[in-house]
């Protein structure tokens, strides 16, 4: 018997989260402790992250989703990623990350939203939704540093993958409404996906999760009765 069940509908958001976490856990370490030889760990990781996070949600058996596939398009990717890095074209790989990133939440969203009846996976998908739109944003607010590097308090210039930890706590702060304060928004452009973000987090967390769950509960008593 198995010990790790098999990827389907029922379960694939679960992966998601657990890839994701370790992603944010992961960041926040190697900026701890490894300075910017692991930061470009990170930065691999992140890839390994979408490749795993698209594999876990395509619904159709195709090459993708065998092993050597993701295998290949693996390789792919790390191969164009260490072109661009050497090169020194940031912004396209900015611009594939956030791809990416946009993409696999539209997958999450197409199986959360419109898909069956509510269950725990799709409970955790939402999690899943929220912990990718904060990606999202982060990709968005190193693309502004890439344009204006001064376009944020608190920020200095550096590369993007040694950004990204920073860059990170920081789109999570304004999706949460937290707002600490140690970093601060000046480019116009920048303060625009600042409210924003802030916007979409508290509407997403007021509305589709409440949503969810009041549904899942509805559920759950109608199949007492």
């Amino acid at each position: 018997m198995p010990i790790v069940k098999p990827i389907s509908t029922k379960n694939n958001f679960s992966y998601l989260t657990i890839m994701l976490v370790i992603l944010l856990f992961a960041s926040a370490i190697v900026e701890e402790f490894f300075g910017e030889l692991g930061q470009r760990a990170v930065q691999s990781a992140t890839i390994l992250t979408l490749i795993t996070g698209i594999w876990t949600l395509k619904s159709s058996a195709t090459w993708f989703r065998s092993k050597f596939g993701l295998v290949l398009a693996l390789l792919a990717i790390l191969l164009i990623n260490i072109i661009l890095d050497v090169i020194g074209l940031d912004f396209i790989q900015l611009f594939l990350i956030l791809g990416f990133f946009i993409w696999t939440t539209y997958l999450a969203a197409r199986q959360v939203l419109f898909t069956g009846m509510i269950d725990g996976n799709k409970i955790i998908g939402s999690i899943c939704i929220y912990l990718l739109l904060g990606l999202i944003w982060s990709t968005l607010y190193l693309l502004v540093l890439e344009v204006n590097p001064d376009a944020f308090n608190g920020l200095g210039y550096a590369s993007w993958y040694q950004n990204f930890p920073v860059v990170t706590y920081y789109s999570f702060v304004t999706l949460t409404t937290l707002g600490y304060g140690d970093i601060s928004p000046v480019f116009p452009l920048a303060r625009f996906l600042v409210f924003m973000e802030a916007i979409v987090g508290v509407f997403y967390m007021a509305i589709l999760v409440a949503s969810l769950i009041g549904v899942r509960m509805s559920e759950h008593q109608s199949n007492k009765k």
